[in-house]
């Protein structure tokens, strides 16, 4: 009796080791389980063989995997009694097409039986058994979701061994592929997400310069727990703000959207200063996923000659005022209120500080500060930060190259990754 060769595709190189390891089910029917239904190295290699008369079956009993060792068969004469032998150490289901349909009932589906047991058994590799007449149900069985089909007249061990152990592997292969799939294709949408999160200033009409920075200390995200956003109200004050939640997972980051949106939303319906700041603490109070998480915010309102500013602080760090001929500063902290969501009913204070005809104002958040210098341990600080402006001042840096060399120099010094999310916002004014 010839051999026969496989007749819907080509066998892929899976043996190369590209082909990883993939989820099966658990257990009978439990698609929770994230076990492979592919052997792993020393298993014994294990075939459900779902036929109406197994005992009768042509198929030869002592079939061996690719070490040899004999491949286990269990046998079932209908779907009931394999949802029952359908269990985490199967790798493989040879199903006679032959079989009546589930529950016996009339169907013009002569793939009925195949839908079930996809059904039932999702992760694990199928081989279609069909009669010698019958090849079309067989190709027609793989297009929709069997790794191979057999005609049983022509079955002998070697061949079902070899197809048994390729089907397997296929699975595998096909698996692992999907699952790329999905992992790129939902990386690829919670970036699209993320970039749309991403705050766009709205300042047309205003004389004002705008430069950020926006690094987030989660690995391979595009949005952290720091927020900012700077907007121009028809009276042609610029409001501009910074804040950071406290944490750094998505929940913080969603929450860090969430009050920078209504910060927007409240600003551009007039409210200033404390109100602000008291109206996004109920924000917060209501939105955090815990009552431990708050959020620090810096505040500005930059009148229309853009002479002076009102500052509020809650929690966090003042910002730094660049002036010609005057070594850069810290604003004033001495009326710095407490972090959003720390205390009910807390209150702000509006400070008035000038700013004069030409000047950069820089807000940031303490992932700026807060990098360590060197191997001894020493955080940057505010001083330290103040001296490196001074100094990437006086090298002519402005702008966009400023708070580029600004985060890259605190990444140098700390030697290495930030471990929390970095945010920087700067604002210009020309004489």
């Amino acid at each position: 009796m010839p051999v026969p060769v496989p007749r819907q595709r080509a066998i892929p190189a899976v043996e190369s080791g590209q082909a990883q390891a993939a989820g099966a089910v658990g257990g009978p029917l439990k698609e929770e389980a994230h076990r492979d239904a592919a052997p792993t190295s020393g298993a014994t290699l294990t075939l459900l063989l779902i036929e109406d008369d197994p005992v009768g079956s042509p198929i030869v009993p002592e079939l061996l995997d690719s070490a040899g060792k004999p491949v286990r068969v269990r046998t079932a004469r209908n779907l009931t009694e394999a949802e029952r032998l359908l269990t985490d150490d199967v790798h493989c289901i040879l199903l006679d097409l032959a079989l009546p349909a589930p529950g016996g009932s009339d169907t013009d589906d002569e793939l009925a039986v195949l839908h079930h047991v996809l059904q039932l058994a999702p992760r694990h590799a199928v081989l279609a058994l069909t009669g010698s007449g019958d090849a079309e149900r067989g190709a027609e069985a793989v297009r929709v979701g069997a790794q191979d089909y057999l005609v049983r007249d022509e079955l002998d061990s070697r061949l079902l061994s070899r197809a048994v152990r390729y089907a397997v592997e296929r699975k595998r292969s096909d698996t692992a592929e999907r699952r790329l799939t999905e992992s790129r294709l939902r990386a690829q949408e919670n970036r699209r997400l993320e970039r749309g999160l991403l705050p766009t200033p709205l300042l047309d009409g205003s004389s004002l310069r705008f430069a950020a920075r926006y690094r987030p200390g989660r690995s391979r995200a595009l949005l952290g727990g720091d927020f900012y956003d700077a907007v121009r109200t028809p009276d042609g004050t610029v409001h501009a703000m910074i804040g950071d939640v406290c944490g750094h997972g998505p929940d913080e980051a969603a929450l860090g959207v969430e009050l920078r949106i209504a910060w927007r939303a409240l600003t551009l319906a007039g409210l200033c200063g404390d109100e602000l700041l008291g109206t996004l603490q109920e924000v917060l109070e209501h939105e955090r996923p815990d009552e431990e998480i708050f959020a620090t915010l810096c505040t500005v309102d930059i009148a229309p000659d853009g002479r002076h500013a009102g500052l509020c602080l809650a929690g966090h760090p003042a910002p730094l005022l660049v002036r010609p001929g005057i070594p850069a500063r810290l604003l004033p902290y001495d009326n710095n209120g407490p972090a959003l969501g720390m205390l009910p009913g807390a209150r702000w204070s509006r400070m008035q500080v000038e700013l004069g005809a030409e000047w950069s104002l820089m807000l940031y958040t303490d992932g700026l500060i807060e990098g360590r210098v060197g191997a001894g341990g020493e955080r940057l600080g505010e001083d330290g930060m103040v001296e490196m402006i001074r100094r990437q001042l006086a090298e002519g840096l402005r702008g966009e190259e400023l708070l580029r060399a600004a985060v890259q120099e605190v990444r140098r010094l700390n030697e290495g990754e930030l471990a929390d999310d970095v945010a920087v916002v700067l604002l210009d004014r020309t004489a």
